[in-house]
């Protein structure tokens, strides 16, 4: 596989330093400046922000089909997604009343990429589990054609799952705009969705005055097959992640030579009528491998050390090789689990820890959306009881203040 680590190019990183800087002392007018040079020309007779009546006139642009399988797809996150709500709790113990309290954060922004493709299954994905969460103000970005469009598909999907505010700008001059406020964008607390390498860099610059979900790199995919598996099923999934975009790294391990041989044999033959053969095909040349492991154990440890994206098991016994698989943004189990139903329909997030970050990362979930307070209530009696115990761990500590706050309590009883 390429190089999977998340490091920005300093050539690209320089350049969104000075974007940022740019939008954060200039406001509005850099951002107009900014979405003038890169993406439309008209930008000033538009404006920044999405009219309702835009958003309702999208809707008569989209197809009834797009309209039910949207909308299946958000029942179906939706449903997923209200099993992460977290639950406020108590426990009181000898004086002393300790809570855990759960917030929503007061305002989010989501990132929604164009460019090569539109992405309403992203939009969905970032702003349920936000509206889910409680997050009373969700502001989208997205950037808008030459022409100044926006996909309707986005703009419905946008409506569909609860965004407030839409604006046509993209680029590190979207991301400088949410985490720092401009006169008609109020900034935010937390920043989410994927996007380029200026997005992923800006994000990275912003972190610290707002939250981010996460640093995504290119998508990927482990395909693990066996000799149950069919080879059409599985080239056919991983070319599905290679026409995400050139940097996309599908991988299989496949248990024989002999199935190997068969699955390449496939992917060549479906690149032949796949749409985005050109896309796929760099992605496939410069990172597709699909490597020969006939023991179970060294796949498994295979997969845990790369902590992919996404892993599939077409294999005879898929449950029990996934209750091996600690480290992994989603696993997708049996043949007829493949990852396409993850990106849209399933349920669960798609927007998952990338490049090794599955190690220590989750999916984007509800938690994402919001925050935890701890609560301290003691009573004299409470405070009776474990004075004494802070003095003594203050004192070895140096930090006779943090004694002393104790004891005159005690002393003035």
């Amino acid at each position: 596989m390429a190089d999977r680590r998340l490091e920005a190019d300093p050539a690209i990183e320089q350049r969104v330093r000075e974007i940022l800087g740019q939008v954060r002392s200039e406001g509005d007018e850099a951002v107009t400046t900014l979405t003038r040079q890169y993406d439309c020309r008209f930008i000033d007779s538009l404006g920044l922000r999405v009219s309702d009546r835009d958003i309702e006139r999208s809707y008569s642009a989209v197809g009834r089909k797009f309209l039910t399988a949207l909308r299946v797809a958000r029942t179906n996150i939706e449903r997923f997604h209200r099993m992460q709500l977290p639950k406020s709790r108590q426990v009181r113990r000898a004086g002393v009343r300790l809570a855990l309290r759960y917030r929503p954060l007061s305002r989010v922004g989501i990132y929604v990429p164009g460019g090569k493709a539109a992405y309403p299954s992203t939009v969905l994905m970032n702003a349920i589990p936000a509206a889910i969460a409680g997050v009373p103000e969700i502001a989208m970005t997205t950037p808008c054609g030459a022409d100044g469009r926006l996909s309707a598909e986005v703009l419905v999907a946008a409506c569909e799952s609860g965004v407030h505010e839409i604006y046509r700008i993209g680029g590190a001059q979207a991301i400088g705009a949410l985490a720092y406020g401009t006169e008609s964008i109020r900034r935010v607390d937390k920043i989410t969705g994927p996007g380029n390498a200026y997005v992923a860099a800006a994000k990275r610059l912003v972190f610290g005055i707002v939250g981010i979900d996460m640093i995504a790199g290119p998508t990927e995919v482990v395909v693990i097959a066996d000799a149950s598996a069919d080879p059409e099923y599985v080239a056919a999934d991983l070319l599905a992640q290679a026409e995400h975009d050139e940097l996309a790294s599908p991988l299989c391990i496949a248990t024989s030579r002999q199935l190997a041989e068969k699955i390449v044999g496939a992917v060549s033959e479906q690149l032949e009528s796949t749409p985005r053969s050109s896309i796929a095909r760099i992605a496939c040349d410069r990172q597709g491998v699909v490597v020969v492991s006939s023991r179970k154990k060294e796949t498994v440890d295979i997969v845990n050390a790369l902590a992919p994206e996404h892993v599939e098991l077409m294999v005879r016994h898929p449950r029990s090789m996934a209750e091996q698989i600690a480290n992994a943004g989603a696993i997708f189990v049996g043949p007829y689990s493949t990852e396409a139903l993850g990106d849209y329909v399933a349920g669960p997030n798609h927007t998952l820890p990338t490049s090794g970050s599955a190690r220590f990362s989750s999916p984007l979930g509800v938690m994402d959306y919001m925050k935890a307070s701890s609560i301290i209530e003691a009573g004299r009696f409470g405070f009776d009881r474990l004075a004494p115990h802070v003095q003594v761990l203050a004192e070895a500590e140096g930090l006779s203040a943090h004694a002393y706050s104790v004891e005159v309590r005690r002393r003035t009883r």
